[in-house]
């Protein structure tokens, strides 16, 4: 099998290297593959090779894909900000082959119409997208017949486990405030709606990731000799001639994957070369991109002089704009079972081993039943004052294809579970913002990979304050429907604001049912309730795992670091395709849109490589 982790001797070459094996990487490389399989392909990927693991492969442990001592996770550690009550975030990322979509958690969710006309890029419409949209998916669901695909390698599908009580209390709930369920909120222009989701787990509750689904495969049916991955190498930079051309790239072993750990030294100075003969596409994604790019001289002269790095291409776009979900998550007592969640799996309680062994169909669920995209009615738009009007009006209001809030009910307690104070099952309500306002960016320091990298989130840093005015709006809507499901029991005080004493809107810890029945009442909040809610967001707010923006594709004199065709401005035979290159936020989940962007570049690439499209011998099976 051609999967590596020391590079063959008689490979010193090939046609095309894609440095970074994460979700999009794999899909190009798997489509070029199909395209053309004398093409000799190699992909780089810093971490491990993620086939068969139990962590990956079974949809209920991605929670244990967050825990520090993760080895496919990469934690990237961001400065303190005043705005985050002086926290320091971290933000996670794939950390091995497949990616994002090897250790995420799963959601099905498409961007909307608007968000892929608003990238204003010629072949990247939402017209021009739909065909890579249904290439990629066999979708099990219930949607609109043509807006979906039933060929393709990633099973869309409920998987084995659907917690009803939990996924109806939510649907119903919605409802009672006007909130409507909806047919298929993942047609594009389906929107103010609820959902009962899918996700990318196949009929047999296996996770749908971009390795398992598209390399794997191929790599295990001995019909590709010519596809090559290279696992636990970091890619240093790319290689450049005297005509600003890549032909190679340079890279080393992972520390991490050293079986020494006195051998790190080592490991940063024991660099190797492999050569393209037609092509560098970089693929480490949001957070690695604009690294690799920054290290091989190609990024904002001024930060690259200060980091000590020979200037090649002043493109000052790369690594500017970060930008990511904001996720507040607030949890709720409830009357489910241990079976109902999937909390037993990161508590400890479930014998994991025999769970496997058994084929648990709880395995094959991400907790995640059902879901909704939400826009504020007019009069909880001038509630949230004046800055925030504005801002509707302009970007919102004439919009309605635009979401300003998705929210989420998991059955899974993301926290500490030996602190919860009585055995019921505690489960976390999800609120994060579609279109964020702040900007961030992510830099190198230094020429080497062990220098720190300079990363700032920039989350809650835009003028007036209305990213962190979206979630106060959305806790208030997701408490009153909480308070309205069958299934509550209570608020967990130490995920709530600290209201003050005598508040209307203090927090309920135990109860023995819905405490809210009449659709029009509603918890009252005063202004000092209302800071509290501030204070309390900005003391949680975390990230959705959703990088995205640092190599966008647009104009130079936009910011932009790539053209429609994915290439970088200013050098020649080398490409980016993953999440750094949409120039605006999508309002979904981005697994799909890097899929997505995964197909439009090996169609791009293709073409323009002069492949001949060949249908692959290999069929994927379908689950």
């Amino acid at each position: 099998m051609p999967l590596h982790t020391k590079l063959p001797e008689e490979l010193k070459e090939a046609d095309v290297i894609i440095a970074g094996g994460g979700l999009a990487g794999c899909v190009v490389a798997s489509r070029l593959a199909e395209a053309d399989r004398n093409l000799v392909i190699l992909v780089i990927e810093q971490g491990p090779n993620n086939y068969g693991m139990p962590d990956v492969v079974h949809p209920a442990l991605y929670p244990r894909n967050l825990f520090p001592s993760s080895n496919i996770t990469l934690f990237w550690q961001t400065r303190k900000s005043p705005q985050l009550a002086d926290r320091s975030p971290i933000v996670p990322s794939g950390g091995t082959l497949g990616g994002g979509s090897a250790m995420n958690w799963m959601v099905y969710t498409r961007g909307q119409r608007s968000d892929f006309d608003s990238w204003k890029t010629e072949g990247w419409s939402a017209d021009d997208l739909i065909p890579f949209l249904k290439k990629l998916e066999t979708y099990h669901g219930k949607g609109d017949k043509d807006r979906h695909g039933f060929d393709g390698p990633v099973n869309v599908s409920k998987g084995t486990h659907t917690c009803s009580r939990a996924e109806d209390a939510f649907v119903e709930a919605a409802a009672k405030l006007g909130y409507p369920e909806s047919h298929d909120l993942q047609n594009l222009d389906e929107n103010n709606a609820i959902e009962r989701y899918y996700r990318y787990v196949g009929l047999n509750g296996r996770r749908q990731d971009a390795a398992h689904r598209y390399l794997h495969p191929k790599l295990q049916s001995g019909d590709y000799p010519n596809l090559h991955v290279l696992v636990e190498k970091q890619v240093l930079k790319i290689l450049f001639d005297g005509q600003k051309r890549a032909h190679g790239v340079v890279y080393q072993t992972n520390p991490k994957w050293l079986a020494n750990p006195e051998y790190l030294a080592t490991a940063y100075t024991a660099q190797r070369q492999v050569h393209a003969r037609k092509l560098v596409v970089v693929s480490a994604g949001a957070n690695g991109t604009p690294g690799i790019l920054e290290r091989s001289g190609v990024g904002d002269a001024k930060i690259l002089e200060k980091a000590g790095i020979d200037v090649l291409e002043d493109l000052p776009g790369v690594g500017a704009d970060y930008q990511d979900h904001h996720l507040t998550l607030w949890s709720y007592r409830t009357n489910l079972t241990p079976q109902e969640t999937i909390n037993g799996y990161q508590d400890g309680r479930f014998d994991l081993e025999a769970r496997i062994r058994n084929n648990d169909e709880l395995l094959g669920t991400n907790g995640m039943d059902a879901q909704g995209k939400f826009r504020p009615t007019e009069t909880e738009v001038e509630a949230l004052g004046p800055e925030f009007k504005k801002a509707w009006d302009r970007d919102f209001k004439d919009a309605p294809n635009k979401p300003l809030m998705i929210l989420a009910l998991y059955t899974c307690y993301y926290g500490d579970h030996s602190v919860l104070p009585d055995d019921a099952e505690y489960v976390s309500q999800a609120n994060w913002t579609a279109y964020p306002y702040s900007r961030g960016h992510v830099h190198v320091t230094g020429p080497s990979m062990h220098h720190p990298v300079d990363f700032d989130t920039g989350w809650l840093t835009d003028e007036g304050d209305v990213d962190v005015k979206k979630h106060i709006w959305a806790y208030k809507v997701s408490r009153e429907m909480w308070r309205r499901m069958p299934i509550f029991r209570g608020e967990l005080a130490a995920t709530h604001p600290r209201f003050p004493e005598g508040s209307k809107a203090a927090v309920i810890e135990k109860a023995d049912g819905p405490v809210m029945m009449a659709d029009d009442e509603r918890i009252e909040y005063s202004a000092e309730d209302d800071k509290a809610i501030d204070q309390r967001v900005r003391e949680i707010l975390s990230t959705t795992w959703h990088s995205l923006g640092t190599c966008k594709m647009a104009p130079r004199d936009r910011k932009g670091v790539v053209d429609g065709d994915l290439s970088v401005h200013g050098v020649r035979g080398l490409k980016v395709a993953d999440l750094s290159v949409p120039p605006e936020n999508v309002g979904a989940n981005t697994g799909n849109t890097a899929f997505l962007i995964g197909e439009k570049a090996a169609d791009i690439f293709g073409k323009e490589l002069g492949l001949s499209k060949e249908e692959a011998s290999l069929s994927q099976p379908r689950l």
